[in-house]
């Protein structure tokens, strides 16, 4: 691997002072979180503290991400895309299982779901040369789709687990009578994809009517045509959706040996708490 453009990089203070002078206008926006923290602080709300630490933590990850994309870009090696994609999935994985702490192995069950909804549909853009394989392209893809499903993934764990413990009774008669899992809780999976699901519709409803996505955005302020940030940002709605759907559909049924056992009974300290 050819590394010497790092040396290059830090050879002299250039890229420092190049990267300082482009902090000036974020510098600027902080005015904006001072406002808020004002605010804060005169309704007593006690969230100075976190708004203060979430933005340096913001401003802490962003930059090194920035330092390590740039690195990542110059590569010629796909091996740096795969390990970015599958660093995004675990942290996507065990973000979404946190939401979800109450479902058994929930860290496992959701980073398996977004990697197979992601995968499936990164997998379709490329064969499909909607995207090149490479990391400019590919790595802003990815995070996009593993961020939005991780949020599906989270909120439909969730949303499951809650619905079976409301109708626990209802779920144990129809085991009973001799139904299995799936269509014992038919009614509940139902319910908790139509909710996780819905916020991403929603969106592709309103796009462009409320407000301009952030590759749209992106793409018009970057000097890009009106025309072809549309199109790209078409692109992205209809993967988001796409990775959404698949990985909330196999997250339900990566639940299911986490809720019966093997003899098609609730676990029932599952739902104890």
């Amino acid at each position: 691997m050819d590394l010497d453009w790092v040396a290059t990089f830090f050879k002299n203070d250039e890229w420092l002072i190049d990267y300082l002078k482009g902090m000036v206008k974020p510098a600027a926006a902080l005015s904006v979180v001072l406002l808020a923290v004002a605010l804060s602080y005169s309704q007593k709300l006690s969230l100075e503290g976190d708004m203060i630490y979430s933005v340096f933590r913001s401003f802490i990850q962003l930059s090194v991400i920035g330092f390590v994309l740039q690195f990542i870009f110059n590569q010629e090696n796909a091996g740096w895309i795969i390990l970015a994609y599958l660093f995004m999935v675990s942290v996507a994985g065990y973000t979404a299982g946190q939401r979800a702490k109450h479902v058994p192995r929930g860290k496992y069950v959701a980073g398996i779901a977004i990697l197979s909804g992601t995968a499936i549909t990164m997998f379709l853009l490329i064969v499909l040369n909607v995207f090149p394989f490479t990391p400019r392209y590919m790595i802003p893809v990815a995070g996009m789709m593993v961020g939005n499903a991780m949020t599906v993934t989270g909120v439909t764990m969730k949303q499951l687990r809650d619905d079976i413990k409301m109708q626990l009774n209802l779920v144990e008669t129809a085991l009973a009578l001799g139904a299995t899992p799936r269509q014992a809780t038919l009614q509940q999976v139902k319910r908790a994809l139509v909710i996780s699901l819905s916020p991403v519709l929603d969106s592709c409803k309103t796009v462009g009517l409320i407000s301009l996505p952030g590759a749209m955005t992106g793409m018009i302020m970057g000097g890009a045509s009106p025309l072809e940030a549309i199109q790209l940002q078409i692109v992205v709605m209809n993967m988001m959706v796409g990775a959404a759907t698949v990985s909330s559909i196999m997250c339900t049924y990566l639940c299911w040996p986490s809720f019966f056992t093997k003899a098609y009974q609730l676990q029932t300290h599952v739902f104890s708490s």
